[in-house]
């Protein structure tokens, strides 16, 4: 006789943002195992590739990139290299681990506009083209270079510990770091899960309710994270060739087979702008946009 599901859920916080698990099993304790493995996983990945931690995998890769050397990667940070220079290739430059840097004129917390004259030397140091990556080696020929991987390690997260729960048996549940979600399967009646997108434009407003069975769903805008001076909108998105934010799409939500795909899909469509849902169509991808003044498209329905 098969035993009962019971649906267990944990909420956590990591790589700064609210996140849950939700998964179906017919034992407590194996349950409470399995999401506390899953939750020391995604703290593995956040202390390895964080850049706000100077003891992070990434911060020792970034201070050999001020100095202009050399430094050999283990094969899940050389797989992920991998992926974000073919990302750069099919983007044709706009999705870009070495823009972080401008960051560093722009502030979202004020209402204030960087002028060019901060913008500009951080573009000299921005452009993968300028990095070397010949697996497992990363070189840096120009000295101030800067990686970050924040494009692409939360939605890695979120495929790796899917897979790891589908290893443990796990066939019904969700899993969702910080809006970055991937199904690992239906409810125990086939039923698919409520997703919320939210409302680019009303913080905690929802815009568009999904039923999903399976898949993963990504979303990229500006959210919260935006400043408006002389009523236009600048996004925190932005343009590695200009330094200034992309100024069409306001948000993109990507449905797609793993989070990754998602994550980097819906990003490269903000940055494409007026391109971008042209671009996601020829992908085959299912997706739903928002542009800055509020008007919706898209193939993903409701």
């Amino acid at each position: 006789m098969t035993k009962p599901l019971y649906l267990f859920q944990q909420a956590f916080t990591a790589m700064g943002s609210p996140c849950e698990i939700q998964i179906y099993l017919d034992s407590k304790k194996r349950a409470r195992y399995l999401i506390g493995r899953a939750i020391t996983e995604v703290a593995r990945l956040e202390a390895k590739y964080s850049r706000y931690r100077s003891d992070s995998f990434l911060s020792e890769i970034n201070r050999i990139a001020l100095q202009g050397g050399s430094i050999s990667v283990d094969s899940e940070t050389s797989g992920l290299f991998d992926y974000v220079a073919t990302c750069y290739q099919q983007s044709d430059g706009l999705f870009d681990v070495t823009s972080g840097v401008l960051r560093k004129a722009w502030s979202f917390s004020e209402n204030q506009l960087p002028s060019p004259a901060q913008i500009e030397p951080l573009l000299e140091k921005v452009g993968w083209n300028k990095v070397l990556w010949e697996p497992p080696v990363l070189s840096f020929p120009l000295k101030g270079v800067e990686i970050d991987l924040g494009g692409a390690v939360k939605e890695y997260a979120v495929d790796r510990i899917s897979v790891l729960l589908w290893q443990a048996g796990i066939r019904h549940g969700l899993v969702n770091l910080g809006g970055d979600i991937k199904i690992i399967g239906p409810h125990p009646d086939q039923s698919g899960w409520n997703v919320a997108i939210a409302h680019p434009f009303e913080a905690g407003s929802t815009i568009r309710q999904l039923h999903v069975k399976k898949g993963a769903i990504a979303s990229s805008g500006d959210y919260e994270r935006c400043i408006v001076v002389d009523d236009v909108r600048y996004s925190h998105v932005l343009d590695p060739r200009t330094g200034w934010p992309v100024g069409y799409l306001s948000a993109v939500s990507v449905v797609a087979e793993f989070c990754v795909v998602a994550g980097s899909a819906s990003t490269i469509a903000m940055l494409k702008g007026v391109g971008g849902p042209q671009w996601l169509e020829s992908l085959g991808l299912r997706y739903f946009w928002v542009d800055v003044q509020g008007n919706t498209g898209g193939n993903l329905l409701a």
